[in-house]
């Protein structure tokens, strides 16, 4: 009896998805879980990908993460938000090979980095390691969107970083810059001037017109990020996109 209690605590070890689990957004709260091998040639996608994530950027060849325009696909990589290896040790490594190629092909997975992100910043690291310097709520929130796509668990660790990035977000679009400066694309022209009033009316205590670190660090939203409306009533003096770090 004792040797087959043993065996299924062993076999439950390998599925943190049960009932009575704890949960955060929609997603199973659970510790990362190899339960097989992990290959990339598991998880193939095709160069195709690209034309399709620069047509959905309006034709531009943008990196969201720097904000960094390049001149061709050739100065960038592919770039899955939930790294390969981390949808597999979050479920995926369950899943049907048909499955792990859908997700690989993924365009809400998908965007360009240039190669010294992709590969030697952010690599396989998961939101608790790694965070883009700028479009931080559009991140988070499709990294959360992604595990729930496809059935993965989340990490306390992770869900914990990306809590706190969208605790503070007013929406969760991608923001387009040029030269530090939003750009004119239709798809980041939906965040209202009425938001902007609204961060000085949360943030601004003084009535000064602007927002000072310590008055984001009063109410809980440093460091404040491009991506925030209450940015542009900040002082960036880095101009590397975050204050208040």
């Amino acid at each position: 009896m004792k040797h087959h209690l043993i065996l299924l605590v062993v076999a439950l070890a390998g599925f943190p998805a049960l009932a009575g689990a704890e949960t955060w957004r929609g997603l199973t709260v659970a510790p990362e879980f190899r339960c097989a091998p992990y290959e990339r040639d598991d998880y193939p996608y095709s160069q195709s990908v690209e034309a399709r994530i620069v047509s959905r950027m309006g034709g531009r060849v943008y990196g969201p993460y720097t904000g960094r325009d390049f001149a061709s696909t050739r100065e960038t990589d592919i770039e899955h938000m939930v790294a390969t290896s981390e949808a597999h040790d979050s479920g995926l490594c369950r899943a049907s090979g048909s499955v792990r190629k859908q997700f690989a092909n993924d365009l809400l997975n998908l965007t360009l980095a240039s190669p010294q992100v992709n590969r030697h910043q952010k690599s396989a690291k998961d939101a608790a390691d790694w965070l883009p310097r700028l479009n931080r709520c559009w991140f988070a929130n499709t990294v959360v969107q992604v595990r729930k796509k496809y059935g993965m668990t989340i990490d306390r660790r992770e869900a914990d970083a990306l809590e706190a990035v969208l605790s503070r977000c007013a929406d969760f679009e991608m923001d387009f810059v040029s030269g530090g400066a939003p750009a004119l694309v239709p798809s980041v022209a939906r965040r209202s001037a009425g938001s902007e009033a609204s961060a000085l009316e949360k943030y601004d205590d003084n009535g000064n017109g602007r927002i000072t670190c310590s008055e984001a660090r009063n109410h809980g939203i440093a460091p404040v990020s491009r991506d925030h409306p209450a940015y542009r009533f900040m002082r960036d003096g880095d101009g590397d996109g975050v204050v208040c770090e």
